[in-house]
């Protein structure tokens, strides 16, 4: 395990080497600060222009670059709108098809209006549109899915600068959990209803989604979906309050230049049909599943495990997305920035939502909230398994677990046991991993 989301400061970002080169393009035009905060936004925008591709994850099912959704978390002046300007930059092909649509419905709406009660009315066109409003409604958000599916199963893209903007696509705030969850597992809206014009309304939901939102707005939009996997599908980027520097950050220019190899890029995203499977990447994948459960194990944290499970999912098609921006080919540095996005989203989610996702919730404040505790990083080189009950008890985990954690934790090579001492041991193996993060 390369990174410890213990800690109160991020997991530091690894270098974006070969294969990453649309993505240093993209944070070329933000400051500094924004970086980290901003990579793992870029990835559902960038898969929304994606469609007709489908990639084999490790369990061998079939995967489209649609359901990726991701919200940025940050106290309110602390540069998001910066996203905006980078989401009208890679849409602005959206932007075009989207205004060539609008002009057919106001056609249509032109002519419905010159046509008398007893005359017959024109159909209305199958009207799609890539990008809509942030403000979409939830019947006019299914009606354009439905559209979306008519001409060839194209995602839709949106971006909400508040998160509570997700009510109204939702229908409610009741309907929010299931609609995430349908959008990202692609499955169909569930909203089969009859008109007029007859049976209607029930679409599969390819959708990206993007979010920007304050913490504290944050923490109340997501308080009572904890815990039936709706804030799992949902990869969150939080960014720290930072000092008082008293500097104003700089944003690029957006030049010509800039565009062009822009368009290059989004080319290859827009051109890939098939179905492909990526065995680097289904490796990596199986990897850091791995790690996962070992991460979890230290910690002995069910909750820990079960978000990983969508974490990897997640970071899984930013590699495809990667991997189809550096034509088809696979490189060490796409990799790491695939391991590091399963820990940012979750070290993002612990900062976030970890004292709402324990026993305490009323009793941290925000400098209090961190990630899950190794338990065998806090014990001695040596110790007892009353020494471990004792630790567990303090955490507020039970006492009835230790046995189980260390019986976990020997199958794992962390620790072996002396019959002359009495005493687990840390394993060479697992010192040596320690001091390497």
């Amino acid at each position: 395990m390369k990174y410890d989301i213990s800690k109160a400061t991020a997991p530091k970002m690894p270098a974006l080497g070969k294969g990453t080169e649309c993505i240093k393009l993209l944070l070329s035009q933000v400051s500094k600060d924004m970086y980290e905060p901003l990579v793992p936004m870029l990835f559902p925008v960038l898969g929304a222009h994606v469609s007709g591709s489908e990639f084999q994850y490790p369990d061998l099912s079939w995967k489209e670059l649609c359901g990726m959704m991701a919200n940025l978390v940050a106290d309110s002046g602390c540069n998001k709108g910066q996203f905006s300007n980078l989401v009208e930059a890679i849409c602005r092909d959206f932007r075009i098809h989207d205004e060539a649509e609008l002009q057919k419905l106001v056609c249509w709406q032109k002519q419905v209006k010159t046509k008398s009660a007893n005359k017959e009315k024109p159909a209305r066109p199958d009207v799609a549109f890539l990008f809509p409003p942030s403000d979409v409604t939830n019947p006019a958000y299914l009606q354009n899915a439905m559209a979306c599916e008519a001409q060839g199963g194209v995602t839709q893209y949106l971006n909400m600068p508040e998160v509570e903007m997700a009510d109204r696509m939702c229908g409610g705030h009741k309907q929010v959990s299931q609609m995430i969850r349908n959008i990202y597992d692609r499955q169909r809206a569930g909203a089969l209803r009859a008109t007029a014009d007859g049976v209607t309304g029930n679409p599969i939901l390819r959708t990206n989604i993007t979010i920007s939102s304050t913490p504290f707005a944050t923490r109340k939009f997501y308080k009572y979906e904890l815990f039936n996997g709706t804030f799992g599908r949902m990869v969150f980027s939080y960014k720290a309050r930072t000092s008082r520097d008293g500097r104003i950050p700089r944003q690029g220019k957006y030049s010509d230049e800039f565009y062009k190899k822009l368009d290059d890029f989004l080319v290859r995203l827009d051109i890939s049909k098939g179905r492909f499977i990526i065995k680097p990447l289904n490796k990596l994948t199986d990897k850091l599943a791995e790690d996962m459960a070992q991460m979890a194990d230290l910690a002995d944290d069910d909750i820990l495990w079960d978000i990983s499970k969508r974490a990897l999912v997640s970071a899984w098609k930013a590699g495809c997305v990667m991997w189809v921006l550096n034509n088809q080919t696979w490189t060490r540095a796409m990799g790491e920035l695939v391991e590091w996005l399963v820990y940012h989203d979750i070290w993002s989610k612990m900062q976030i939502f970890a004292d709402l996702l324990g026993k305490d919730a009323d009793a941290q404040n925000e400098t209090q909230r961190r990630g899950p505790k190794n338990l065998l990083d806090s014990l001695d080189t040596s110790f007892s398994e009353a020494q471990l009950e004792a630790l567990r008890i303090s955490l507020g985990k039970s006492k009835e677990g230790t046995n189980g954690q260390i019986r976990k934790w020997v199958y794992r090579k962390f620790i072996t046991y002396s019959n002359q001492t009495g005493l687990y041991t840390k394993t060479d193996e697992y010192l040596k991993g320690s001091t390497q993060k």
